[in-house]
This record gives structure tokens, sequence and C-alpha cells, in this order.
């Protein structure tokens, strides 16, 4: 499944209101944690069609990275029904990513 990019204009519509869980990946061009998860956010959304994954520049979308207390980054979050499941900060091996879902 591809990424999705995520927007406060399509915040509600791809991850409050999505049936299936949302993991969330927060994060910024210029931060080096940032670019070595990339490459196993992207591993998850391609093995994981039950789920949908997107990303959040927070650079971007300074309001929603204010919005969920993102102070770190890389921060992924986990949302089920609209509600946050699971927040972890900084590098995760796609196992532990695998065990927030």
């Amino acid at each position: 499944m591809s990424i999705l990019t995520i927007t406060k204009d399509n915040f509600e519509a791809e991850v409050l209101q999505s049936p299936q869980p949302v993991l969330l990946d927060f994060w910024a061009t210029w931060c080096g944690p940032c670019q070595m998860l990339a490459p196993v956010v992207d591993a998850i959304a391609e093995s994981r069609p039950d789920i949908r994954v997107g990303k959040v520049n927070v650079d971007e979308q300074v309001e929603l990275a204010l919005q969920y207390g993102v102070r770190s980054i890389p921060t992924l979050i986990v949302m089920k029904n609209g509600e946050v499941a699971a927040t972890s900060i900084g590098y995760q091996s796609q196992a532990e990513i695998e065990a927030m879902l």
C-alpha cells in the first residue's frame, strides 16, 4: 500500500475516520534518524495491507505536531478508531513497530 502524505486538510478523512489502524510517521527532511527510519516505515507499508501508513512533515504541519505533542522526531503514533493507541520516539526496528501495531 502506498504511503499517504498527511496534512491538516486531509487528517480527519485519512486518519480519524479510517476504518483501519493508521501508523503516522512525524518527520522532517533535515532529521537524520528520520531518514534512517524511512525505509523501515516503507517496508511496513508494503507488508501490511491491513493498516494505513501516513507521513506528517512537522515543518509543514506544525499544527498537527503540536496537537499530538510531538516534541522530538522521528515520532511514530498508531491511531485506532480516531484515538492514539501507541507512541514511540526515535528510531525503531521493524519488529518494534510491528509490536506497536
